[in-house]
């Protein structure tokens, strides 16, 4: 059985080195799917869920929303984005970092991560929505 549940977010970031427009610091309106799979409960106040979807939002909100929602979201070993964190930070505004460029690609992998190992979810398939048309799917390794 699986169940999904899509939540919003608005992120900043750069893409330093890329050959196109997105070199540029610029945001994306950040639609997320998590699916969730498994066996339904079999007993108990939440018997046939695979799970509750408040249990789930609440994960999701700690793990991704919270710390990520307008953030600048950047590359810690990218010198000029880590720079520009800096400043960002200095100024006490919220940065994000990861280890890797910050492509949809990556975005995805790292929340899907982040949820299975930091929140215990079983976790079956993250897609991230960067544009209305273009999204990224990440179901692990």
């Amino acid at each position: 059985m699986k169940v999904v549940k899509t939540f919003s977010f608005d992120i900043a970031h750069m893409l330093d080195g890329h050959d196109g427009k997105c070199k540029n610091l610029h945001g994306h309106t950040y639609q997320l799917e998590v699916e969730i799979s498994g066996p339904l409960i079999e007993e108990g106040p939440k018997e046939g869920m695979v799970l509750d979807f408040s249990d789930l939002k609440q994960a999701v909100k700690q793990w991704v929303v919270d710390p990520m929602d307008h953030a600048f979201l950047y590359h810690r070993q990218n010198e000029r984005e880590l720079a520009l964190a800096q400043m960002l930070e200095g100024w006490k505004l919220k940065t994000y970092g990861l280890d890797c460029r910050t492509t949809a690609e990556a975005i995805s992998r790292h929340i899907f991560h982040s949820l299975r190992d930091q929140a215990g979810l079983p976790i079956s398939r993250i897609r991230l929505w960067e544009t209305p048309t273009s999204y990224s799917e990440y179901e692990g390794e």
